[in-house]
């Protein structure tokens, strides 16, 4: 595997940190009290390209590899978490459609997904069901032309601004995925608020009240690819997440440095002394350990290695509990400082701990591990 970034990398490496220093971490925190992020910001993503970074060039995207678009996640999530999950969710929907969607769902969607005029969200989670995907209870009866789709999903990123919903359900005891459009009739999203973190990432509680979906609108059923389809489309998200948490914990340290830097106590700046020093030297080592298991995934991907699935729920798992242990030792770097909102950083404490729950839990993803271990 070859270590180092190419010129082209670096080149779009400089530039989203650029736009991110610019468009982004002045405002993070106004976000993140706000709870949203403002329509200004979708449209400059999408103006530079952002939002088409897994759309083909043919529908208007600005496809970039794996590696590429793993420090975008990372730049995104140094500035703000929730801004990174609008391209985690909008990019495994793109993705959904692109890899394995029809001629006419591409043709109908991934051009204004490229622009940033039409927003994707993936709507798995409901009241009695997250991590086992097979327990869902939103239902689909065949009709002679499509579906009627009743259901309700909770915890969906996104939900409030997004146009087009991937949304998991059952048919006859089998497991489909649709595509839903926000207009369709009896569909209705309640905004979420409140949440510990990730609060500008404008969640909603999407219901389906007998939505009428055209056949045309599956892409995915059991026995005929939704094992396929669900496990690429989370990997995109897992790979995302994981790249997300590298941004956080290098949020976490670059803040750490600066605080160490200008703060003495007892007649010394921070950094002079040894229990710091040991936060800090863990808090580097072990993101670029989590940095080095993300680029390992993308390498794979790029070269359609079948072990990025897995390689990719590794990275996920270290860099998620990686985050969390680097953003509480930051926390407690900066004291009382730390616990206010004058700092960033009780922000990439919060940000951090969802980490650990989306895109599949810790613990199944130690569970999935440890199958895997057995079989090699």
């Amino acid at each position: 595997m070859d270590m180092d970034l190419t010129p082209q990398q670096k080149e779009a490496q400089a530039g989203f940190r650029s736009f991110v220093d610019q468009q982004i971490v002045p405002h993070a925190d106004r976000y993140d009290q706000e709870e949203r992020i403002p329509a200004e910001l979708v449209s400059a993503m999408a103006r530079a390209g952002y939002l088409g970074a897994i759309v083909p060039e043919e529908f208007g995207g600005r496809p970039i590899d794996m590696i590429t678009y793993g420090l975008l996640a990372e730049e995104l999530g140094r500035g703000s978490s929730s801004v990174n999950a609008l391209l985690t969710v909008h990019s495994m929907c793109s993705f959904a459609i692109a890899r394995w969607g029809s001629p006419a769902q591409k043709e109908r969607w991934l051009s204004r997904m490229a622009q940033g005029t039409l927003l994707g969200a993936f709507a798995l989670t409901e009241i009695h069901a997250g991590s086992d995907a097979r327990s869902v209870e939103t239902e689909a009866v065949p009709t002679s032309d499509g579906y009627i789709l009743n259901g309700r999903k909770r915890w969906i990123t996104f939900g409030q601004l997004a146009d087009l919903f991937l949304v998991f359900g059952k048919c006859e005891g089998q497991l489909m995925i649709f595509f839903v459009e926000r207009n369709t009739p009896g569909l209705s999203v309640a905004p979420i608020t409140g949440m510990l973190g990730s609060r500008a990432s404008m969640l909603g509680e999407v219901t389906l009240n007998n939505c009428q979906i055209a056949k045309e609108d599956v892409i995915a059923k059991a026995g005929f690819g939704f094992a396929s389809v669900l496990a690429s489309v989370l990997d995109i998200g897992r790979y995302t997440v994981a790249w997300n948490c590298v941004g956080i914990g290098q949020a976490c340290l670059e803040a750490s440095l600066s605080y160490t830097s200008q703060r003495k106590q007892f007649g010394v700046y921070l950094k002079e002394h040894q229990l710091i020093q040991q936060m800090i030297a863990n808090m580097l080592t072990n993101l670029n350990a989590a940095r080095l298991l993300c680029y390992r995934a993308g390498y794979l991907k790029e070269k359609g290695d079948p072990r990025m699935i897995m390689e990719t729920m590794i990275a996920k798992y270290f860099a998620s509990t990686m985050v969390t242990k680097a953003a509480n030792d930051a926390v407690q770097i900066h004291g009382a400082n730390g616990c206010s909102s004058d700092y960033p950083v009780q922000r990439y404490l919060r940000d951090a701990r969802i980490q650990e729950i989306i895109e599949g839990s810790s613990q199944i993803q130690q569970m999935t591990i440890a199958k895997y271990s057995y079989q090699q």
